[in-house]
Order: C-alpha cells, then sequence, then structure tokens
C-alpha cells in the first residue's frame, strides 16, 4: 500500500497537480471509492432505522393501547423522552452528540471516530421521537468519522491530510442520495467548509467519487428492501409558466421576508441554546414538550394532523406540494408560525440538522406567497425553499440548486425566481446577523516609576 499521503512533492506545496501525480493520491482515490460502499449502507440503514422508529412510536404504539389513531396530543410523552436521551447522551458521551444545530450548518475539522456513538445516538433519540431536525448534520458526521476510523484502522501512520480527506469523503457518501442528488450533496459539503480555489479540486473528486458509489448504493438498498431511497423528491410537480416582472418583485418580497424570519429563528434558537446548556436535562424535556404543545396547538387551530410540525419535513414536503390547493392561506400561515416555532425549539437543545426544516418553513412561507395575486404555486414553492435556506444555511450556490433540482424540469423554468430570492435573501441575512464583539483594547504600558 502506498504510504503517502496527498501532498505535493518538495518544491510546490500547494501545486494542485502535482499533489494529483503521486501516488499517496492515487491510494485516496481508492480508498474513498471503496469506504463509500459500506459508509453509504450504514446511512441507508441509519435512515431506515429513524423511519422505522417513528412509525413505531407514532404508527404501532397507538393502536396497541387501543387508538385507532395517534390523538393529538400523543406526541407530548415521546418528546419528553427524547429530551431525557439527548441530555443524556450530550453529558455522558464523547463529542457531545455532535453539533449544535443552531450554530448552523459546521462541518470543519476532521471528524473523530469516537464521537460516532454520541452523534447516533443523540440523533435517532431527537430524529425518531419527533424532534423538528433533519438527519443531513448526523450523517455528515457518522460518514466522516467512519472514514477517519477505518483509515486509522488500516493504515495506522496516515497522515492527517489524508484522513482528512477521506474523511471528507466519507461525509459525501453518507448524504449522496439524500438531497435527492449526489451533485447538490456536493455543494452543501463545499461551501459548508469554505472549499475553494486550487485545492478545491483535490478535495472534492474524491467526495464525488465517493458519493457516486454511494448512490448507487442508495439506489440498490431501496430497490432490494423495498423501503426507498430516502431521498428528497417530489412525484408531483405543478407546471411553471415563464416568471413574469410580478413573480421576480414577490421574489424580491420572499427573499426580504425569509431574511427577517431566518434571523429571527436563530437568535432566538441561540438565546434558548445558552440557557439550555446551563440546565441540561430539565430544559431540554422542556423544549421536548414545547415542541409538543406547538404541534398540538396546530393540530387544534386547523384540525390538521400533528405531523405538519413534527419530524424534519422531508417527507411531508411532497404531500405539501401535492395537496397545496386544500391549504387555505390562514392554515398556511399557522403552519408557517407553528414550524417556525417548533424548529427554533429543537435547534435549542437537541441534536440534527437544521437543512430539512428550513426547506419545508420556505416550502409553506412560497404556497401562502402563491395566495397573492401574481405569484403561481410552484414558483412560490420553489422561491421560498430557496430564500429560507440560504436564511438558516447562508449558503447560496446550494441553496439555488436544492430549490431547482428538486423539480426537476420545472425547476429550470423557475430558477431565476429562485437566484433573485436567494440573492436578496442572502444580502439580507448579512446585514442582519449581528456584528461579532469588538475585541478587548490592548492594555496601555503604564509609564515607568521615576528614577529614585
Amino acid at each position: 500500500m502506498p504510504a503517502g499521503p496527498p501532498t505535493a512533492p518538495a518544491g510546490a506545496p500547494n501545486d494542485p497537480l502535482a499533489i494529483v501525480r503521486t501516488r499517496g493520491y492515487a491510494w485516496v482515490l481508492v480508498v474513498s471509492a471503496l469506504l463509500g460502499v459500506p459508509i453509504s449502507a450504514a446511512a441507508f440503514g441509519f435512515l431506515a432505522l429513524v423511519s422505522e422508529l417513528q412509525s413505531l412510536v407514532y404508527s404501532d404504539l397507538p393502536k396497541t393501547f387501543g387508538f385507532q389513531d395517534a390523538p393529538d396530543w400523543w406526541a407530548i410523552p415521546p418528546l419528553a423522552v427524547a429530551g431525557v436521551l439527548v441530555a443524556l447522551t450530550i453529558r455522558y458521551f464523547p463529542g457531545g452528540g455532535g453539533h449544535k444545530p443552531a450554530e448552523g450548518l459546521k462541518t470543519g475539522g476532521a471528524p473523530s471516530f469516537a464521537t460516532v456513538p454520541g452523534v447516533a445516538a443523540a440523533a435517532i433519540a431527537s430524529l425518531s421521537l419527533g424532534v423538528v431536525l433533519g438527519p443531513e448534520a448526523p450523517l455528515i458526521a457518522l460518514g466522516g468519522g467512519l472514514a477517519v476510523g477505518a483509515v486509522r484502522l488500516l493504515k495506522r501512520d496516515a497522515a492527517p491530510s489524508a484522513a482528512a480527506v477521506i474523511g471528507a469523503a466519507g461525509s459525501f457518501a453518507a448524504i449522496s442520495e439524500l438531497l435527492g442528488s449526489p451533485l447538490v450533496g456536493a455543494f452543501l459539503l463545499m461551501e459548508a467548509t469554505g472549499l475553494g480555489g486550487p485545492m478545491m479540486g483535490v478535495v472534492l473528486v474524491p467526495g464525488l467519487l465517493s458519493a457516486g458509489v454511494g448512490s448507487l448504493i442508495f439506489t440498490g438498498l431501496g430497490a432490494w428492501t423495498g423501503l426507498g431511497t430516502y431521498s428528497l423528491e417530489l412525484s408531483h410537480v405543478p407546471a411553471a409558466g415563464t416568471p413574469t416582472l410580478g413573480e421576480f418583485a414577490w421574489a424580491i418580497v420572499a427573499g426580504v421576508i425569509a431574511a427577517f424570519l431566518g434571523e429571527a429563528i436563530r437568535r432566538s434558537s441561540l438565546a434558548l441554546q445558552a440557557r439550555v446548556d446551563r440546565h441540561r436535562l430539565p430544559l431540554t424535556v422542556l423544549m421536548g414538550l414545547a415542541v409538543g404543545v406547538i404541534a398540538l396547538l396546530y393540530a387544534v387551530i386547523t384540525d390538521r394532523p400533528v405531523t405538519g410540525v413534527l419530524f424534519s419535513g422531508q417527507d411531508a414536503l411532497g404531500p405539501l406540494l401535492a395537496d397545496s390547493a386544500g391549504y387555505t392561506a390562514a392554515t398556511l400561515l399557522v403552519l408557517l408560525v407553528c414550524k417556525s416555532l417548533a424548529y427554533c425549539a429543537s435547534m435549542s437543545a437537541f441534536r440534527g440538522g437544521p437543512v430539512f426544516p428550513a426547506v419545508f418553513v420556505g416550502a409553506v412561507g412560497g404556497l401562502a406567497l402563491s395566495h397573492l395575486p401574481g405569484m403561481g404555486t410552484t414558483a412560490g414553492f420553489a422561491l421560498g425553499i430557496g430564500a429560507m435556506t440560504v436564511a438558516m444555511l447562508k449558503l447560496p450556490m446550494t441553496s439555488v440548486m436544492l430549490a431547482s433540482l428538486l423539480l426537476g424540469t420545472t425547476g429550470l423554468t423557475v430558477m431565476p425566481l429562485v437566484i433573485v430570492a436567494v440573492v436578496v435573501a442572502y444580502v439580507g441575512t448579512l446585514r442582519l446577523a449581528r456584528l461579532p464583539a469588538a475585541p478587548p483594547p490592548e492594555a496601555r504600558p503604564q509609564p515607568a516609576a521615576p528614577a529614585a
């Protein structure tokens, strides 16, 4: 096995072509492709387990207790249990259960295999019991951690640079099909890590290779097991006409609204997080109860199921668009408020990813906007997703691609509107973001005491 990591020979430390020519880089490519198979299979198993536990808790258990369907209050006890489990995981497992979703999608730094059990436990407890977070951040951490652990097992003296590149490739493989396309996942990781410059291709190629392998594994396992691929996809997309001047105006409005709403959710969740961190167990349980009560209020007000508010929103996105005609503007506004509040409470205390709830909140807001004159349903749906995603993640390229590719060929028609909404929301979010605290002034030197 070649021993060298993907580093350039002496005299050309920053030359990407020199790095690609090394034997170490070829070793990285081979390992990335091979690890893509078990890591994507593990990611598929993780998503399947979460899905089965959700069905067990919210479908099978109510019937066991004599209910034909889960009553509206049913979500409150499981969410309290989630609070206990997540708080204990954060306190006692290495890594604190993974990154804090209120702080955004953080993927920087080499992952650690030691954090894998804690990340998995906290994410399973959060996602399967109804918390309003997505699986993408835990999968990124799990994929990277498993890849780094495998590298350390195969080659203990592997250079940190090689382990970091292969760890990134493991993350690519883990979310290869989650966002509907390996390209969207690649752009997500590329923007989230700040990958760029001449070294971008060096790191991106192993990731794309691993993502391609992972996509094939996801598709094969989905067909073989009959469970599907757990990929973000829409089966019914209404046709959209050529964008109009009125829709461009509404795209600007949507971007402004998304910037304010996203910043409100972020600041509120960070403020709550600071308090939860000081009293982890009781306040995590309290945040779980708050999510359950918010979902109950939505069901009481709209006479719709609590699942509209619970969970990440990934599986509810297609039915929401398909049944958009059955939602009044008032119902959509209530759903927007309740989902946003539950999203905020979930980010403050639990573990998971911020992407899918942001996508769902944006979709709801865009559909509400489509009730106004001059805005089509599909156009509103798409630009809402793009604007809210960039407001929460600050990843403009990913937001445009996600909102456009999700709609298939129709997405190409509405892409100009999505771009306008994303740009306005992105600039607005940056303007609204709080400035970092000023560093303390340097201590001025004290005048020397006069000589005696």
